[in-house]
Order: structure tokens, then sequence, then C-alpha cells
């Protein structure tokens, strides 16, 4: 692997899973991979499981690592080719991302969605940029259209807690009063498809009508907009919002009933729930239930680190 943007990038799903749980098991056994290597960790907007988990990680591999708030800590970036520079951007990627691949053996980058134009915000511009002009391995650390980093710690949790062999797992859109991109779902589409395909889970995905995702992502995952259909027997509930794909953007609803609550997961066979976090209270999901046994938020997020050190091995692994 040299680089980790998709999961394209992923020649063997459970060799990566497997990896994150040998990190876990012990995480300082490959410090000599990361000796006297630096990654550079850089941000367009805020994070803080992102952030910590992947300097951890690396810091466990042995590597140094450079933080960078984009606007904050530096010039705003132009990713326009061939614009004349005569608005707010002071200097462009193709200079910048060139500079820090001098700096840095591993770039990060976290770059959201804009909600504003659906085609330029799935062109992944900012990714696609860096991994051209910087010359070294990029690492998504959530991007416009994915978070694999967040659905490879899900895969990782799901395969420590599952109780069946063949798990039901499902992806339940959740309320919220602002716009929020489609990242996480779409990634966490496109890795429990993939495991699905192999027969390691079944996969099913429930949302009100107006937010269905991008066809690509959605795959062959079973699309309900029952909610109670989908929970009915299910081992594991993965909840999240995201605007609407069609009315790009847009927010369509804000029905209270898709939040999850404990009498949703009485619907379920002791089904766990996730979330990537962070997550309001009461709004999409229940006190009862994010205080609950049931619930792998914060294991979730925990093995963050484990998904982060995977990948970061095997890129190490490849320099």
């Amino acid at each position: 692997m040299t680089n980790f943007i998709s999961l394209a990038d992923v020649t063997n799903i459970d060799a990566l899973i497997q990896s994150g749980l040998e990190s876990k098991a012990n995480p300082f056994a490959h410090q000599s991979l990361g000796k006297n290597k630096t990654i550079g960790l850089i941000f367009f907007n805020s994070s803080l499981r992102t952030r910590l988990s992947t300097q951890k990680a690396a810091q466990n591999l042995g590597m140094n690592v450079i933080t960078m708030n984009v606007g904050q800590d530096s010039w705003g970036l132009e990713m326009e080719e061939g614009v004349l520079m005569n608005a707010d951007k002071a200097e462009h990627v193709r200079e910048a991302a060139a500079v820090i691949g001098r700096y840095c053996d591993v770039i990060g980058i976290r770059a959201f969605a804009e909600l504003q134009d659906r085609d330029k915000d799935y062109r992944e511009q900012v990714m696609h940029q860096f991994a051209k002009y910087a010359g070294v391995p990029i690492v998504n650390l959530e991007s416009a259209t994915r978070h694999p980093l967040q659905s490879l710690a899900d895969c990782i949790t799901i395969e420590e807690a599952k109780t069946v062999k063949k798990p039901k797992v499902v992806l339940t859109w959740l309320p919220h009063f602002k716009s929020l991109p489609q990242a996480v779902a779409n990634s966490f589409c496109e890795w429990m498809n993939v495991r699905a395909a192999a027969g390691e889970v079944e996969f099913v995905v429930t949302h009100p009508e107006g937010y269905e995702l991008a066809p690509e992502f959605v795959g062959n995952a079973h699309v309900t907009h029952d909610q109670d259909e989908a929970f009915a027997g299910a081992d594991f509930i993965y909840g999240k919002n995201w605007s609407s794909y069609t009315h790009y953007g847009q927010v369509l609803t804000q029905d209270p009933s898709w939040a999850v609550t404990m009498n949703d997961l009485r619907l379920t066979n002791n089904g766990r729930f996730m979330h990537c976090l962070p997550v309001r209270r009461n709004l999409k999901v229940s006190d009862e239930v994010l205080d609950s046994p049931y619930s792998l938020v914060v294991e979730q997020a925990a093995n963050r680190e484990w998904s982060a050190q995977a990948v970061l091995k095997e890129i190490l692994s490849n320099i």
C-alpha cells in the first residue's frame, strides 16, 4: 500500500483488520519502522479523535509528528489550476504540497465536503492535489466523500464484539438540524459491502426518503425506509446523520422518531450501538442508549488508534 485514500488502496481487508488487532495487543512491536521518519498531519477542518489517534499511532511506530491547521497555522491554499490568485488564498497547493513532502515522509490530510457543489466535492480535489504534488504517501484523515480510517476502526470493532459468525449490521440515518457530509456513511457502506460480499456480514441501510446515498457507495446493501424493519434481529446498529445527496447538502427532515432509543434496541438481537462521534445526546441518540452496556462508541473511538497504526505500519513497510 502506497497511499490510503480509499478502500481501493487496500489489497486485503482481513489482513489490515488483523494488523490493527495485533497492534492493539502489542502497540510498540514495530517502533523501528518509523525511526527517523516524520508524518505531517494537515487539517483543513476540526478534529479530536482523528488528530489524537493518528498522532498516537505514529508515535507508537517511532515516528516524529508535525501538525498544521491550514488557514490558522499556514497560508490559505489554492487548489484550482491555472487561476489568477488575486483572492484570499496566498499559496498554491503545487508549492505547498511539494514543500511539505520534502519535510515529511507521510502526509495525512483532513478536508471535509463544503456541501455547496456536489460534483466538486465528489472529485476529491484536495486529496488528489496533495497526492499529485507531494511526492510522498498520503493518508486520508477524512475527505469530502470518505473516512476510511474510521471505517477500518469500525471493522475492527465489529470483529472484536460480534457474537455470531455473520452479524446483521445496520446503518441508520439519525436526525440533525444542520447539514452534515455523507463521508462517514459512504465509507461505512463501501467497507461493509466488501465484508458482505465475503460472507462476513449482512448489511442493511435505513433512512427517510430523500436521503439516498450515492449509488456507487450503497452498492448491494439492502435499503429500507422502515427503521423498525431494519433493526429487527440486528447485531450492530451504526447511527449517523448525513445531508441529502440528491438535493445536495439539504436537510429535508428532522423527524425525531429516527433517533435511537432503548425501545429501538429492543427490536434487535441484543444489538450493540455504534457511532463515529461526536454525537449530540438526546437529539440523535438517547442518554439511555449511550450510557448502556450496549454502547460501543468509546471502544470504537479507541480503535481509531489501531486502525491508524495498521495503515501506517503497512505504508512504512513500503517506503
